[in-house]
Formats: C-alpha cells, structure tokens, sequence
C-alpha cells in the first residue's frame, strides 16, 4: 500500500513537472517561434495561453515592440573632404517574426552593422553643407536604405535620425569666419538698397517741385513752423533763391 502512494505521488510530481514545462504564455506583444523536432512549424504562437510538447518542442519568444537602436559615432570623410563624427539613432520592429529568427543569426548585430556601414556610405557622398542644412533628406535616403536591407529579415525600419555631428575645431573656425563675412556683406547689401530707394524717393520729390513750384512754398513755410518749436537760441533762416535773386540782380547794377 505504500509502495503504491509513493508511486502516485511520484507520477502527479512528474505530471506537474509535465504541465508546467509544456503550459506557455506570450504576452500581448510576443510571438513564440516553434521548432518540433528542429522543424519550424508555419504558425507562430500567442499572444495567450498555449502548450508545448516538452523535450519534442522548443520556443524563441520575439518581441515585437518598437526598437530603439544606437547607431555609434562612425569617422566620416564628406564628398567635399571634410572629417567628421557622426552618430544617430534607428527605430525598427519585426513584422515577420519566423524571418527575424529563421533569416538571420541576430536581427539585433546584423540591423546594426548595415546601419553603420550605410551611414559612413551615405554621408561620404554628400557635402559638409549638406549634412548640415538638409538633414531630413539624408535620413529619409538613410531609412529607406536600411528597411531595403532588413526587408529579408522580416524587419520594418521606420525612422533614421542623424544625431550628432562633430566638426573639427578647425573647421568650425573657418566656418564661424565665413558666417560673419555672409553677415556683413548682407548687412552692406541691405544699406545699398536703402540708400537706392531713397534716392528714388528723392528723384521723386524733385519731379513733383518741379512740375509744381508751389509744393516748394508749402515746404518752405513747413520747415519755418519746425524751426519756431525749436528752443535753440540760434536760429538758420532759410530762404529761397527765387525770393532773394532780385535783389541780387539790383545790387550787381548799381555796381554796373
């Protein structure tokens, strides 16, 4: 009788040990990858509850989350000669979860290395000036290149980002020189133009006395009026050369 409930109490122990080795769980953004006998079957498992054969099956679990990857500071030559230290950032996830286990060896180091060898490859092609002013066309050639390569492993590669990008002391420098010489000469421009258009205003102006003397009067009496609401004690009367020139003329006679 004994020997009987040791017996039992050996065979419930096993069963335990059955069910909990067999009894799976893959959460919602999990999928199980199941090789029988080293034969992938063609369902991945989950998200829930499900068994497994113990001994007979076994699982790779995949997440298929958002992944976040550190591309590491790669030298750079541009296209125009200039060394530089570019990192940046990748954000992927597996849409095909048999092909990111089956595919590759490690989706992880594989998504890596052609995303450093694409971002030393892409940069060598295009200028200083244009790693600096066009960043978003260089992470959209960058991200559309590195999904064409992950395509096989059942991964998707959504955003490519161009972090940081270290410029020779040097370098910068000459650039700082070439930003202020753009500035002055802008700022030499700008006062050209000013002083053009003020000209033409002025033409103007001498047009319209022209063509109506009176407007010279009116101006007259409107710089007499500014002159009165000054308090300085000394005072410049202007005066027309068309008001005085008579009495000018009488003068040279009498010396006739």
């Amino acid at each position: 009788m004994g020997a009987a409930l040791i017996i039992v109490a050996i065979l419930l122990v096993l069963l335990v040990l059955f069910l909990i080795s067999a009894i799976k769980v893959a959460r919602e953004y999990e999928r199980g990858i199941i090789f029988r006998l080293g034969r992938l079957l063609p369902n991945p498992k989950g998200p829930g509850l499900f068994l497994l054969i113990p001994i007979v099956d076994r699982m790779v679990k995949v997440d298929l989350r958002t992944i976040t990857l550190n591309i590491p500071p790669q030298e750079v030559i541009t296209k125009d000669n200039v060394p530089v230290r570019v990192n940046a950032v990748a954000y992927f996830r597996i849409v095909a979860p048999k092909d990111a286990i089956v595919q590759v060896e490690n989706f992880m180091v594989a998504t890596s290395q052609i995303a450093q060898t694409t971002l030393r490859s892409v940069l060598g092609q295009h200028q200083l000036d244009e790693l600096l002013s066009e960043r978003e066309k260089i992470n959209a050639i960058l991200q559309e290149i590195i999904d064409e390569a992950t395509g096989p492993w059942g991964i998707k590669v959504s955003i490519v980002e161009v972090k940081d990008v270290e410029i020779p002391g040097g370098m910068q420098r000459a650039m700082a020189r070439q930003a202020e010489a753009e500035r002055e000469r802008r700022a030499k421009v700008i006062n050209a133009e000013g002083e053009y258009q003020a000209s033409e205003r002025l033409k103007d102006a001498a047009n319209v006395i022209e063509e109506h003397p009176v407007a010279l009067q009116l101006r007259y009496l409107q710089t007499l009026l500014e002159l009165g609401s000054s308090q300085s004690t000394t005072i410049v009367f202007p005066a027309p050369i068309d008001l005085i020139k008579p009495f000018i003329e009488r003068a040279d006679g009498s010396k006739s």
